[in-house]
């Protein structure tokens, strides 16, 4: 559901100070790999994963939810885009590599593609860096037969010929039930990351890879304070209550939210 403009104040309470958050950005597209060689692409890296409690709120701010990599054809996986909460950025996910190419650096790096004549390296996770890590490298291989999974929140990426899982994501209930964000893409299936979930897309063996899931920011404060004053119209988002908290959970889109 899309709420425009102002928003209704829930009656009592004053406005709230800080806010439990959780910013993850936009999983990569995994990389193409080379149908007549049968070879292998790299899977696409996790969006950056960031949260903490208490994080102070005034005045006004900005929320933007990064898109997912689109999927490609015979390149290199594209990037994810970035998700942002006032001062907080969690940076898009890296691409995975075309067959024969390294992965891209990111939020959590992409794996590297199969190498004919050398081992290739995954792109660097937690790029740029943060405190706590927002994510991990994509894997690399040892040997010119090797491909390399997308790095995760939790994890990084694995190496083999066909990794059919990337790195871990991590497990947050923020909204009131338990969800994974943010795992690195693998192979196999050349699955796409789900909506909202910054997962990284899956590779295979031929000249297309998935895309990357498109990735979320949640806001939560205890609901004896009142609703947030007004939500530009570009941000699709939800309010809902649970365990004594208003959450508010942005989907999609960029925007001013007003205290």
């Amino acid at each position: 559901m899309q709420i425009l403009g102002i928003v209704a104040s829930s009656g009592g309470g004053a406005s709230p100070t800080a806010v439990d958050y959780r910013v993850v950005a936009g999983g990569a597209a995994g990389g193409a790999g080379d149908n007549a060689a049968g070879a292998w692409g790299g899977g696409g890296g996790a969006g950056g994963y960031r949260t903490s409690t208490g994080f102070a709120i005034s005045g006004s701010f900005t929320v933007t939810v990064g898109a997912g990599g689109a999927a490609v054809n015979a390149a290199t996986g594209a990037s994810g885009s970035n998700s942002v909460f006032s001062t907080i950025t969690s940076a898009g996910g890296g691409g995975g590599g075309k067959f024969n190419t390294n992965g891209v650096a990111g939020g959590s790096g992409g794996g590297c593609g199969l190498a004919y004549t050398a081992p290739r390296s995954g792109g660097a996770g937690n790029t740029p860096s943060t405190s706590p890590s927002q994510g991990n490298s994509g894997g690399s291989s040892s040997s010119s037969s090797q491909s390399g999974s997308g790095g995760g929140s939790s994890a990084a990426g694995t190496n083999g010929s066909s990794p059919t899982s990337g790195g871990a994501g991590t497990s947050n209930s923020l909204t009131g039930s338990a969800v994974t964000y943010a795992a690195g893409g693998g192979f196999s299936n050349s699955t796409a990351g789900a909506a909202n979930t910054g997962n990284g897309g899956g590779a295979n063996t031929t000249n297309s890879a998935a895309a990357g899931g498109s990735g979320i920011v949640v806001l939560s404060y205890a609901n004896t304070f009142a609703d947030l004053t007004s939500i530009d119209a570009g941000l699709t988002y939800t309010k809902t209550t649970s365990g004594g908290n208003t959450i508010y959970t942005f989907t999609a889109g960029t925007g001013t939210v007003t205290v």
